[in-house]
């Protein structure tokens, strides 16, 4: 008889698709320096110079910390039976090798219902397409969420539209509640919010990135209930084919 163990009880392991810089990119070691996670190769990193002047700072990022430095594309989702992670990887590949509009937005560090993170300027329609696509695209790889998951959600606080997309694609924040972030900190009451966000927003206009081309997909693993998301591959984005000139 095959031995069950809690992990595989629960769905074990997860995947998700995201947006992550290049690796080495400025962005890149920006986000996962403030984190004191690298989700491309798996460490630690140590925080930079100052940012300890947050005396709970490492507490602070706690969350964010688990998922890496990224925006989601896919939410977290559990393998549907019969799907394998190797199909996944060539579902990716395939996506990414689709040709389309690469989304670029003016990159800005601001609150976002309570934390702090990398968000858009202004609403990009080609940014909210490819997180559509990405939502559609790899549904069929996601196993329903269990009423446990679904309790988690606190449904109750959600509005009828995100109910509505939590059970259609096991998660809220799709279609038109998505919201493009790349996640900086946790959770921050009001008072304690300016000056962390004052001291990022001084650190973010140091890499001075002004526009940003959201021109890459990868694929991210948990291995269980404690470990960190990780990068397994990404893909840049296939940019359209241009027309010949007359």
């Amino acid at each position: 008889m095959t031995r069950l163990y809690a992990a595989d009880m629960a769905g074990f392991p997860r995947y998700a698709i995201y947006y992550v810089p290049a690796p080495g990119a400025d962005l890149d070691r920006f986000g996962a320096s403030l984190l004191g996670y690298d989700a491309h190769g798996g460490g630690d990193l140590p925080f930079p110079d100052g940012v300890m002047q947050v005396p709970d700072w490492c507490d602070l990022t706690r969350d964010p910390r688990k998922y890496g430095f990224h925006a989601t594309l896919k939410a977290p989702l559990s393998l549907a039976s019969g799907k394998t992670e190797a199909e996944l990887l060539a579902a990716c590949e395939a996506f990414a090798g689709l040709p389309r509009p690469i989304p670029v937005i003016s990159p800005v560090v601001n609150p976002i219902s309570g934390f702090i993170a990398v968000v858009p300027a202004e609403p990009s329609a080609e940014l909210e397409r490819l997180a559509a696509d990405c939502t559609r695209e790899f549904d069929s790889f996601r196993a329903a969420l269990s009423s446990e998951d679904r309790a988690r959600r606190n449904p109750t606080a959600l509005t009828p539209r995100q109910r509505e997309h939590l059970d259609r694609w096991g998660y809220p924040y799709v279609m038109e509640d998505f919201r493009f972030h790349m996640t900086l900190t946790g959770r921050l009451d009001a008072a304690r919010r300016e000056p962390v966000l004052a001291m990022l927003r001084m650190r973010f206009s140091a890499i001075g990135l002004k526009r940003l081309a959201i021109d890459r997909i990868a694929l991210f693993r948990q291995e269980n209930a404690e470990s960190r998301f990780r990068v397994v591959k990404h893909w840049e984005l296939r940019r359209p084919v241009q027309a010949a000139a007359d």
